[in-house]
C-alpha cells in the first residue's frame, strides 16, 4: 500500500508542478473564493474618466433553448431586448425570458443522458444565451433582472467580437467577466443581480450568460439586462494579480494548449521515472483517465513515458470539448485527431460558431475519428451545413445516438441524410428546421429509435401524419417529446399509443389541439403502462377523468405536469397521488381548482412529491 501511495503523490507532484510552470489553474481552486478576492481588487481600481453609457439589450442572436414558442414572445429569449417588462415584481410572467428546463428532474426521465467523463468541475453552464448592445464600450458593470427562481447564472462572458461586422475567426477572442456556482435562492423574491466584473483590455458590445438550473425548484425567469460601460479607457489596467492570471488560464480562455501543447514540444531525453515506470500500463491509463483533457495535453510534455500515456487514443474513448468552446478552432480538431480514432463518444456542443470551426474542418475530422462514434452531441452548432451531415452519414456507420438540438441554421435539405444512420436510436432535433418529408424518410429507414424529441419543430406540416408513421414503424420507442407540435389531434395519439407500447415518458405539453373530450387522454393511459413522464401542459381540457384514468393504469409515474387546467379537482389528484406511489413531481400551477391551500394539504400527506405552483405578484 505505502508504495502506491507514493507513486500517487509522485504523480500528483509532477501534474501541479507542470501547472504551476504553465500558469494555468487546478480544479482544485475554489471559484467562489476567486470571485470574492476579485471583488476586493476590483474596489481599488480607478475605473476611466469618461461618461458611463447604460444600454438595455437591443437584440438577442443565439440562445440554447427557451420555454416559448418560435412564433410568439410569451417565455421567449426575445423578452430580454429593451426595457424591463417586470421588475421589480416576482413571480411568473409570460414577458420573461425562460430556458426549457429546471432542477434535477429531466435528468431522472427515461430519456436522460449519461454525462461524459473527464468533465472540468470549473465548468456547469448547461445553458446560454447571447445578447447584443448598441455600442461596445469597455464594461463596468453586468446587471441582470431576475423574476423568478434566480440563482441559475454561472458566467458572464464578453466577445471582441463585433456581431454586424465581418470579423476573423483569429481575432474572435471570448473573455470571462464573472463566473460562480449555481445556487438556490429564494424563490418568491426578484433580485438585481450586479456581480464585480473583471476589467478587460478591448470594447465589447456582445454579452453571453451561461446557466446552470439544476439547483432550483422552479423555472428561472430574466426580465432584462443592463450593460455599464466607458466608451474609452483613459486609464490602463491594473497589473493583474497572480490569481486573475489564474482565472483567465488557457484551460478556460484561448484554448492555446490545443494549438501549443499538443504539437511540437521537445520533450526530456531522461528515461529514468523511479517506480512510477513499474506499474502496470492499465494502471497507468486508469490513473490518468480523472485527468482532464488540458490536463493530459500539459502532463504529455513532462516525459517520454507520459507522453506516450497521454496520447493513447484509449484516453480519449470519451471526447466533450463543449466546455473549451471559446477557443475550439480547425486547428484543435486537427491536433486531436491522431489520438481520437478510438472515440465513441464526442461531444462538440456549442463549438466552432463565427467560423472559427469549418466546413472542411469539421468533416476531416470526422473522416479520420467518425468509424466507431456511437454518440455525437453537435446542440448549438451553428456552422453544420448539409455536407457535415452527408460526412456524418457517410463516415459515421455505428451512430446511435445524434444531438442537433438548436442547430436552427440548419437548411431542411439537410435532415435528409439522417435517414442513411439506420442504426440510431436517439435523435434530438429540437428548434430545428425539419420538414416533414425528411422526418418521415427517418422514421421510415431508422427503425431502431427509442427516444426521439421533435420539440418546437415548426417547419412539420402534419403531425398527425408524421404520428401515424411513429405508430407503425417506431415499435422500441421509449420516449417522444411533441413539446409544442401545433396540430396533432387524437388520431395521431392513438396511432401512437396503439403502435409504441414500450413509451415511457410522452410529452404533448402546448399542443392546442388535443381536446380531452375525445377521449385521447383516457386512451393514452389505459394503453400505455409503463408511463413514467407525462406532459400535458397548458390543456385546459384535462379533467378529472383524464388524471383518475392515470392514477388507475399508469403507477410507475414518476414525472406529471398538468399546468393550466381550470378542471382538476383536488380529489383526483388525491387519487394521483396515492396510486402512484413513485411519483416525485406534479406540476399543478395555475390550475383554478388548486389552490395553495391544497398544494400544503397534499405536500404534508406526500411528503416525497415535489407539487409545483407557480404565482405571480
Amino acid at each position: 500500500m505505502y508504495p502506491m501511495l507514493t507513486v500517487l503523490s509522485m504523480f500528483y507532484y509532477i501534474c501541479l508542478r507542470r501547472r504551476a510552470r504553465s500558469g494555468t489553474r487546478g480544479e482544485i481552486m475554489n471559484c467562489r473564493i476567486m470571485n470574492t478576492r476579485r471583488a476586493i481588487e476590483s474596489s481599488n481600481r480607478i475605473l476611466p474618466l469618461s461618461v458611463e453609457l447604460v444600454q438595455h439589450v437591443k437584440e438577442v442572436v443565439d440562445f440554447s433553448s427557451q420555454y416559448g414558442s418560435e412564433n410568439s414572445l410569451s417565455y421567449t429569449m426575445w423578452n430580454l431586448s429593451g426595457l424591463p417588462n417586470v421588475y421589480p415584481s416576482c413571480g411568473d410572467f409570460t414577458q420573461t425570458a425562460v430556458f426549457r428546463t429546471y432542477g434535477k428532474w429531466w435528468e431522472k426521465c427515461p430519456s436522460s443522458r449519461q454525462p461524459f467523463r473527464r468533465m472540468p468541475r470549473t465548468f456547469q453552464s448547461q445553458e446560454y444565451v447571447e445578447l447584443v448592445f448598441e455600442e461596445a464600450v469597455y464594461p463596468t458593470t453586468i446587471d441582470i433582472l431576475e423574476t423568478y427562481h434566480p440563482g441559475a447564472i454561472v458566467r458572464i462572458l464578453a466577445c471582441s467580437a463585433n456581431p454586424y461586422s465581418q470579423t476573423s475567426p483569429s481575432e474572435i477572442r471570448w473573455e470571462t467577466l464573472w463566473a460562480g456556482d449555481p445556487g438556490n435562492m429564494n424563490g418568491t423574491q426578484a433580485r438585481q443581480f450586479k456581480p464585480f466584473i473583471k476589467q478587460i483590455n478591448f470594447t465589447t458590445n456582445l454579452i453571453r450568460l451561461e446557466l446552470n438550473s439544476s439547483p432550483l425548484e422552479y423555472y428561472t425567469e430574466l426580465d432584462a439586462v443592463l450593460l455599464h460601460g466607458v466608451r474609452d479607457r483613459l486609464l490602463p489596467l491594473c497589473k493583474p494579480s497572480m490569481l486573475d492570471l489564474e482565472y483567465d488560464d488557457k484551460e478556460e480562455q484561448g484554448l492555446e494548449f490545443f494549438n501549443e501543447q499538443m504539437n511540437g514540444k521537445i520533450l526530456s531525453e531522461c528515461t529514468k521515472n523511479g517506480y512510477f515506470e513499474k506499474l502496470p500500463y492499465e494502471l497507468i491509463q486508469l490513473i490518468l483517465s480523472h485527468l482532464t483533457v488540458p490536463d493530459l495535453c500539459q502532463l504529455a510534455q513532462t516525459c517520454k513515458l507520459l507522453h506516450q500515456h497521454c496520447y493513447d487514443p484509449l484516453q480519449y474513448v470519451q471526447l466533450s470539448l463543449q466546455p473549451y468552446w471559446a477557443g475550439l478552432n480547425d486547428a484543435s480538431l486537427e491536433h486531436l485527431q491522431s489520438r481520437c480514432t478510438l472515440v465513441q463518444w464526442l461531444n462538440l456542443s456549442w463549438t466552432g460558431n463565427r467560423g472559427s470551426i469549418t466546413v472542411q474542418g469539421f468533416s476531416r475530422f470526422m473522416q479520420v475519428c467518425g468509424f466507431e462514434l456511437v454518440r455525437l452531441e453537435l446542440a448549438c452548432c451553428h456552422f453544420l451545413n448539409e455536407t457535415c451531415l452527408e460526412v456524418i452519414a457517410q463516415m459515421c456507420p455505428n451512430l446511435q445516438e445524434l444531438n442537433l438540438s438548436s442547430c436552427d441554421k440548419l437548411n431542411t435539405q439537410a435532415f435528409c441524410h439522417v435517414a442513411k444512420i439506420s442504426g440510431l436510436r436517439r435523435l434530438v432535433v429540437y428548434r430545428t428546421k425539419i420538414e416533414q418529408t425528411a422526418l418521415l424518410s427517418i422514421l421510415n429507414f431508422c427503425l431502431e429509435l427509442q427516444h426521439l424529441s421533435l420539440g418546437s419543430c415548426v417547419m412539420v406540416e402534419d403531425y398527425d401524419l408524421v404520428a401515424s408513421v411513429i405508430g407503425a414503424k417506431c415499435k422500441k420507442l421509449q420516449s417522444l417529446d411533441l413539446w409544442r407540435c401545433k396540430n396533432i389531434t387524437e388520431n395521431g395519439i392513438a396511432a401512437i399509443v396503439a403502435g409504441c407500447q414500450l413509451l415511457e415518458e410522452l410529452d404533448l405539453g402546448w399542443c392546442p389541439t388535443l381536446q380531452s373530450s375525445t377521449g385521447c387522454f383516457i386512451k393514452l393511459a389505459r394503453n400505455l403502462p409503463n408511463l413514467r413522464k407525462i406532459f400535458l401542459t397548458a390543456n385546459r381540457s384535462v379533467c378529472d377523468a383524464d388524471i383518475e384514468e392515470l392514477a388507475t393504469n399508469c403507477p410507475h409515474l414518476f414525472h406529471v405536469d398538468i399546468l393550466g387546467t381550470r378542471m382538476v379537482s383536488p380529489g383526483a389528484l388525491q387519487k394521483l397521488l396515492q396510486h402512484c406511489k413513485e411519483l416525485r413531481l406534479l406540476d399543478v400551477s395555475f390550475c383554478s381548482q388548486i389552490d395553495s391551500r391544497v398544494v400544503q394539504e397534499l405536500s404534508t400527506k406526500f411528503p416525497n412529491v415535489s407539487i409545483k405552483k407557480s404565482y405571480t405578484q
